[in-house]
């Protein structure tokens, strides 16, 4: 067996409005799918393997970075309006996909917009700085407290 690719990541949100303002407005992704989805015409909506609580719809959006030659994956993000989502975002020491990393070109720029926008880092930014003061990385919380990771470009 062979892989290829990842095809994308889905992260369940309480707030898809909350979420699109975060991923769309701030960190710049294009959204190329919007819409409610009945759950009956999904694929195991029915399985307690794969849902906690039966729902009747779910809303999606599908967002992606517009960057020329890159095709790379996409995120999916759901919400299940009406609906409570129960749960809790997990932290980097727990099993389960616990951030997303995104690659930005000037990582003092995106840490300083970011701050100045309200975005909770995840720490304090100086918790990021090695000895020369220099940062490589940082983690913030999107919305729903889930771990955004931001990296240097090299």
């Amino acid at each position: 067996m062979k892989t290829t690719g990842i095809a994308h990541i889905a992260l369940c949100v309480s707030d898809l409005e909350k979420s699109l303002a975060f991923y769309r407005d701030l960190l710049g992704m294009t959204v190329k799918l919007h819409a409610t989805q009945e759950m009956a015409m999904r694929p195991g909506a029915s399985s307690t393997a794969m849902y906690d609580t039966p729902h009747a719809s779910r809303t999606v959006a599908y967002v992606y970075f517009d960057t020329p030659g890159i095709a790379g994956p996409f995120l999916v993000l759901t919400s299940h309006p009406g609906d409570a989502v129960r749960g809790e975002p997990i932290k980097l020491d727990q099993i389960g996909i616990s951030h997303v990393s995104f690659v930005v070109d000037d990582l003092g720029a995106v840490a300083d917009e970011l701050v100045a926008k309200g975005v909770p880092v995840a720490g304090d930014l100086d918790d990021f700085r090695d000895e020369q003061g220099q940062m490589r990385t940082f983690f913030v919380h999107d919305p729903d407290h889930i771990l955004v990771q931001f990296e240097q470009a090299d």
